[in-house]
């Protein structure tokens, strides 16, 4: 297993006079080359676990391992991928997609030829001399992807990436994480609260009850790839997920049926 996580608990002390509890005794084991989604409504601790596997938040208890080694701090053994790219606004693309090489001292062609095999994994070809403002919103998170994946982390970590997209570049880009993922078979862990996004991406669906989150299911989905929404078997687990959702997260807000 690359990764493990084991009876993870955090609360925000900052929430005087009392803790707001986040997460809650939260067990999961990540197997290699696999899709998996985390899946609840807005609020419910799902970015907080990322950024606890990230290494950016401490637990109050419990364990991360990648490949046996506990996560004490942020690593290159993991990539991040934030909702709006988080690109820095003076490097251009290849600039971008070079910081984590850069920040490793790797220089000369041995970045030159890491950073081109980047640019061309992602489809980035032609805008390598672009800054941030000049690109679309899809374009920015091909940049923010091959910018994680500079560093070849085990784990690579995203946090709803296509939220802010339009519908058909979101449709788009999942095809392009699916394409980077055949690529690379690398292990993705995805935050959303998007229902059908889940079942188009992932190998498993993991449910996250509202805060203090625990998981409640975690739903496997052995459909093959390419999945296409209006397939009847994606609707079906759709519609399974949906009911999970109704009555797990009745009262919560923010589930999207897309």
């Amino acid at each position: 297993m690359p990764m493990s996580i084991c009876g993870i608990s955090t609360s925000f002390l900052r929430h005087y006079p009392a803790a707001l509890k986040v997460l809650s005794d939260i067990d999961l084991e990540v197997r290699d080359s696999e899709i998996v989604a985390n899946l609840g409504p807005s609020g419910c601790g799902k970015t907080t676990l990322l950024k606890v596997i990230a290494g950016l938040e401490r637990p109050d208890s419990g364990e991360i391992t990648i490949d046996g080694r506990p996560v004490k701090r942020p690593g290159m053994d993991r990539g991040l991928i934030f909702q709006d790219g988080a690109l820095f606004p003076w490097r251009t693309v290849v600039g971008n997609i070079g910081y984590g090489l850069d920040i490793r001292c790797i220089k000369g062609s041995d970045r030159d030829t890491r950073v081109r095999s980047l640019v061309k994994l992602v489809g980035l070809q032609g805008f390598e001399g672009r800054f941030p403002h000049e690109l679309s919103g899809g374009v920015r998170q091909r940049v923010a992807l091959a910018r994680a994946l500079a560093n070849e982390p085990r784990v690579l970590l995203m946090d709803e990436p296509l939220g802010a997209l339009d519908p058909q570049t979101r449709r788009l880009m999942q095809r392009e994480i699916l394409r980077v993922w055949r690529e690379t078979r690398g292990t993705f862990v995805l935050v959303t609260h998007n229902v059908g996004e889940s079942v188009l991406l992932a190998d498993r669906v993991i449910l996250l009850s509202p805060r203090p989150a625990s998981i409640t299911a975690g739903i496997p989905i052995d459909l093959p790839r390419p999945r296409h929404s209006g397939d009847p078997a994606v609707m079906a687990l759709k519609e399974e997920l949906l009911g999970l959702l109704d009555s797990n997260f009745a009262g919560e807000l923010e589930i999207k049926e897309i």
